[in-house]
């Protein structure tokens, strides 16, 4: 220790007093982030309005930290949510536990799930930090019908994901 180190410290001080003072304006003047950020899920949807997921549970069992809770249900011919045969009837996603790590991003065999740029997940109370199905799925574009609504699939699921916006206006394919 050197009778000159509390001197060394009070320069430091000293230096940045003059500087210029950085303030981010952060409301306002909202700040980027990286393409590939991850941020907030979302479930898709496909173009015709019906929902991407299948209930398959592939992406809870991906995720390491059990945030991920999901509970498939049958689709039926007067109520239709995926082409499939089942869909994801409860979905929620726990954001006190997630860690954000994709894992279930890459475990959807349907591209359903992914993550946005969206990075504002801050809350006072636990409850609104569970997100569910409703707050999840992708905002239905305009044009689009209100799901469930009735389709005709073909032969197999396979024909709806070549052919699928015609089924579901209820034009014959090409």
């Amino acid at each position: 220790m050197s009778i000159f180190d509390p001197l060394k410290g009070f320069g430091v001080t000293f230096s940045t007093m003059f500087k210029k003072v950085v303030t981010e304006e952060y409301p306002e003047d909202f700040p980027g982030t990286a393409p590939r950020y991850h941020g907030r899920h979302q479930l898709n949807r496909h173009p015709d309005g019906l929902e991407k997921c299948v209930g398959c549970e592939l992406c809870a069992w991906a995720c390491p930290a059990d945030a991920i809770f999901v509970e498939g249900g049958d689709n039926s011919d007067d109520e239709r949510y995926s082409p499939g045969e089942r869909y994801g009837a409860d979905y929620q996603i726990n954001y006190l536990r997630c860690i954000g790590c994709g894992l279930c991003i890459e475990a959807c065999p349907t591209r359903s799930l992914t993550m946005l740029n969206d990075f504002e997940l801050a809350d006072d109370d636990r409850q609104r930090l569970i997100y569910t199905k409703e707050e999840l799925l992708a905002p239905l574009l305009p044009g689009m019908e209100q799901p469930p609504h009735p389709m005709r699939l073909g032969d197999n699921e396979q024909d709806y994901y070549v052919n699928g916006p015609q089924l579901a206006r209820g034009e014959t394919p090409k």
